[in-house]
């Protein structure tokens, strides 16, 4: 069975888009979101800085539509996509290009929709100095009661012995001088703010107010939801958790739990790729991967969708995503 993944914020890097430009269509595509978004993709994808990018309102948006563009060019056609795919999940904001892929919003709305949430993160984490940084190494149970001490959220337990704490400077400072017991590394995050924490309160009342102005159908494939890692039937609760999940932890690890669960033999990562893939790597031993980075990764991932795919499964059990 083959699980499509989108990684979150944090994994872009300067210039990531700029091999993906050569393919027909990928630059007249990205002209459209930017219209949609009111931010110009191609610079920010190709010739920004970090720190450009690193701007919480410009990485979502930046981060939905390489997933997006890196999904078209592995399928045939968005009915394919749900037909081969056994399931669907997203790390954090990537959890709106897996719902587009799914067939529960349209590329056109997730697009909308995560320019609104970037921006609503954006204001929400001017508020406040805060961070997020990388726990390597170490028990959950020696980890969680440490970053409780130190006024630290669990932000993303990420599985594979990785958990991301989230708080003021202050609090991030402490936790650099205090590493928890058995913790080998504390990595700060390229990101703006105290991501998924109560920090986020006020970008959740934002998107809530959108949520009527969005059409969200039933997903077309299995949707895995960071929420508690379980697969949602209905576009209405999808909408609704993409919403609360602004304020609440990411549980990668229960989502990874899920895909064991389901019987997952390969794992695909929509560009900018990497991080969940090197999860998976160690939480999901036997299961083939692949991080698909650049166009040269393209005639691999396909080979391993042929080999993988749920193909079998009926053209007419499955959804087919809004264009």
């Amino acid at each position: 069975m083959l699980v499509l993944v989108a990684p979150g914020q944090g994994a872009q890097s300067p210039g990531f888009l700029t091999p993906w430009l050569d393919l027909p269509g990928v630059t007249e595509r990205l002209a459209e979101w930017s219209a949609v978004v009111d931010l110009d993709l191609i610079h920010y994808g190709t010739k920004a800085d970090a720190e450009e990018i690193r701007d919480t309102a410009v990485a979502q948006p930046l981060l939905v539509a390489a997933g997006l563009l890196t999904a078209r060019q592995l399928f045939a056609s968005p009915a394919d996509l749900v037909r081969r795919s056994g399931a669907v999940a997203g790390h954090s904001v990537g959890e709106i290009t897996a719902a587009a892929a799914a067939g529960v919003l349209s590329e056109q709305s997730a697009m909308a929709l995560v320019r609104k949430r970037g921006l609503a993160m954006a204001e929400a984490a001017a508020v406040t100095e805060t961070g997020m940084a990388a726990l390597l190494g170490g028990e959950p149970d020696a980890v969680l009661p440490h970053l409780e001490r130190l006024g630290l959220t669990p932000a993303n337990v990420n599985g594979a012995g990785q958990i991301v704490a989230a708080g003021t400077a202050e609090q991030l400072a402490a936790l650099a001088e205090d590493k928890p017991e058995g913790t080998r590394k504390v990595v700060p995050l390229k990101v703006a703010g105290a991501f998924h924490t109560h920090h986020m309160a006020p970008a959740v009342a934002t998107l809530e107010a959108l949520v009527p102005t969005l059409d969200a159908s039933d997903p077309g494939t299995r949707y895995v939801s960071n929420k508690d890692g379980q697969a949602v039937a209905t576009g209405a609760e999808i909408l609704q958790r993409l919403v609360n999940q602004v304020s609440n932890p990411v549980r990668w690890d229960l989502c990874m739990e899920t895909f064991k669960e389901l019987g997952v033999t390969a794992i695909i990562e929509l560009c900018p790729a990497g991080t969940l893939v090197g999860l998976a790597k160690r939480a999901l031993p036997g299961v083939k991967t692949l991080a698909l980075k650049t166009p040269d990764n393209l005639d691999a991932a396909r080979a391993l969708i042929a080999e993988h795919s749920a193909a079998q499964i009926p053209a007419d059990s499955a959804q087919t995503p809004a264009e």
